[in-house]
């Protein structure tokens, strides 16, 4: 579950350019997250967290400098169930609102800390359970485990598997990439999974390499090719005997 950078891919399938390698994780990523998917239900434990390192300023959920995202995990009988990350742009009841619309069915029951913005997020749509962290006595992952276990999992993945090599700009996709793997991690068929998401690529819409750029800060463009192109060793593999499966 742990996927690849775009240096290593780019270093395994001897790429003529790390932008080449960027564009195309970058291109299945966007077709990760399709619209239509299922939305949590049930018991969902929701917290907001930054990806970040420490910044000077204002600490807490006021900080700047820092990526402040949204988690919403399912909880069973203390079993983790799916989940989904979403980048906020702060943590007012308005931006909370809009990640549990968008991620969670009417009805469910949402388990939250004792954060003030939580019960008018909540309010008409979904139960709401809060919990002051500093009135129980409790550490905040003692109340919130299962969303707290899936922030220590994604920010070790980003700093571990991608460097930290992470614009802010392009976090929501690579947590689309996160949350894909993470919610498939039961599955006993990789090459099923490799099937549904060349599916979702085929059917998504195309994405260009300029686009991408637009969307944030990336490394520039590289310099035209000279000559013809070739195409990698990587893919010389001669005649194989058995088609592809």
């Amino acid at each position: 579950m742990t996927g690849v950078s775009a240096t290593q891919l780019r270093r395994e399938m001897e790429l003529g350019s790390y932008q080449t390698a960027w564009a195309m994780l970058h291109r299945y990523r966007t077709v990760m997250a399709g619209p239509g998917r299922d939305r949590l239900r049930g018991d969902v434990e929701v917290d907001e967290s930054f990806l970040g390192g420490p910044e000077p300023g204002v600490p807490g959920r006021g900080a700047l400098g820092k990526v402040l995202f949204a988690a919403a995990v399912e909880v069973n009988e203390g079993r983790i169930g799916r989940a989904r990350l979403g980048v906020i742009p702060d943590a007012s009841a308005v931006s909370l609102a809009a990640f549990l619309d968008a991620n969670l069915e009417p009805g469910s029951r949402v388990i939250t800390d004792g954060w003030s913005a939580y019960p008018a997020a909540t309010r008409e749509r979904y139960t709401h359970q809060g919990t002051s962290i500093a009135a129980s006595g409790l550490h905040a992952h003692e109340v919130l485990p299962a969303v707290h276990l899936v922030f220590s999992l994604v920010k070790r993945w980003v700093m571990g598997t991608m460097q930290g090599s992470v614009s802010p700009e392009h976090v929501q996709a690579y947590f689309d990439e996160w949350v894909f793997r993470f919610n498939r991690r039961h599955s006993r068929s990789r090459g099923l999974l490799f099937h549904t998401l060349l599916r979702q690529a085929v059917d998504g819409q195309p994405v260009t390499y300029r686009s991408l750029r637009k969307a944030g800060r990336t490394r520039p463009a590289p310099p035209p090719a000279r000559g013809a192109r070739q195409p990698p060793p990587s893919l010389d593999v001669g005649r194989p005997e058995l088609p592809w499966r």
